[in-house]
């Protein structure tokens, strides 16, 4: 019973929050473009919405301490203190990028975008949320900051995805970022998204100084796995 009430309390806050994460999406898209009829922005909410609510319901069964974990504040005592400023950074410009396509698509039509390189970014946004969720169930200390997770006996997790990239969730962060640009029609979003890669690629670099340092065994599985977040990439 203490197991439901837990997961119950869990899950009805991962709705919650989805809504309201859902609700400035909804702002920032629509007062940017002045208007609401905008059917790419309304397909990227349903989107991210329901397929962000689905993984989570599912992580909620498979494993609630980790769904626990990635709804914490995302800014944390335990965080490494410039990880604090680049996540901060991050969440601007991530806001920022619907604000641009707004603008860029819809209220002053700069982008022509083609309806089959939306597609595309539609493909690209489900694909980064798959990838997503592929990672949480492989790994239950992906939590959303840098930081070593002692009380959750934290360790090198090399299965799955994992075994093919040091960053998978990073990986998937870049399918999602490009994909939501050409969804939403808008190559300064698209290009602000590069922007967006580039400072998850510094992350993931100091990230790693900080797991060879501290997490036992990780500079061994960094020989092993060469690439960080594109196989034979980088």
């Amino acid at each position: 019973a203490i197991g439901w009430l837990f997961m119950s309390s869990v899950t009805s806050r991962l709705i919650s929050r989805t809504a309201l994460w859902t609700a400035v999406n909804a702002v920032l898209l629509f007062a940017a473009a002045g208007t609401v009829l905008w059917p790419e922005a309304w397909i990227y909410m349903a989107l991210t919405g329901v397929l962000g609510v689905a993984s989570g319901l599912i992580i909620a069964r498979h494993d609630p301490a980790l769904l626990e974990e990635r709804m914490k504040s995302p800014i944390q005592r335990d965080q490494k203190p410039w990880d604090k400023i680049l996540l901060s950074v991050f969440f601007v410009l991530w806001l920022l990028q619907y604000v641009v396509a707004g603008l860029d698509a819809v209220r002053f039509r700069f982008s022509e975008m083609p309806l089959w390189l939306e597609g595309v970014g539609a493909a690209g946004v489900v694909l980064g949320l798959y990838v997503f969720h592929i990672v949480m169930r492989a790994n239950t200390f992906a939590a959303p900051v840098v930081k070593i997770q002692t009380e959750r006996q934290h360790r090198v997790v090399s299965t799955g995805p994992y075994a093919y990239v040091r960053h998978p969730m990073y990986a998937g962060a870049i399918a999602l970022i490009l994909g939501t640009g050409l969804l939403l029609g808008s190559w300064l979003a698209v290009g602000l998204g590069v922007v967006l890669i580039a400072s998850l690629a510094y992350r993931a670099v100091l990230e790693e100084e900080t797991l060879k340092r501290e997490l036992p065994g990780y500079d061994a599985y960094a020989a092993r796995v060469r690439y960080r977040l594109i196989p034979r990439g980088w």
